[in-house]
């Protein structure tokens, strides 16, 4: 099962087919999905989370609590609009796509992959590529 919830004003739009999208990640990934939550907040509420949990006081896109077990995918994934909207900006491209791009990064988190290395980094990004393309053919 996946869930949204917000701690500040934003909405998902397309619940139904990003938790579809996300479920064939999982699924392509060899994994099983428990329950994730994404539970969309502001800079201030993340950069408190990161600060609490972490001992980083950075302002972050994305943090995720990993509570898989095996090969049964559970966890919370925190999202702060802010960051996505301003990485989009900084990127050059939309919002929709950042947000996606952030969300199936920390179900590629929950699926094993790191990104402490460059070589990490590549990976991760290759992924995110590819999970995105395969969103973008959903539409």
């Amino acid at each position: 099962m996946i869930s949204y919830n917000s701690e500040n004003t934003f909405k998902l739009d397309n619940e139904h087919q990003i938790s579809s999208w996300i479920e064939e990640v999982i699924t392509e990934e060899n994994f099983k999905l428990g329950e994730i939550n994404y539970i969309f907040c502001n800079d201030d509420y993340l950069h408190k989370l990161n600060m609490e949990f972490l001992q980083h006081d950075t302002l972050t896109d994305i943090i995720s609590f990993d509570y898989t077990v095996g090969k049964l995918i559970q966890g919370d994934i925190y999202v702060s609009t802010e960051r996505v909207a301003d990485n989009a900006k900084d990127f050059q491209v939309s919002f929709q796509e950042e947000l996606l791009r952030v969300m199936v990064h920390g179900v590629l988190h929950y699926c094993g992959y790191k990104d402490k290395t460059d070589a990490e980094a590549h990976t991760m990004r290759e992924k995110e590529n590819h999970y995105l393309q395969k969103f973008a053919n959903m539409q």
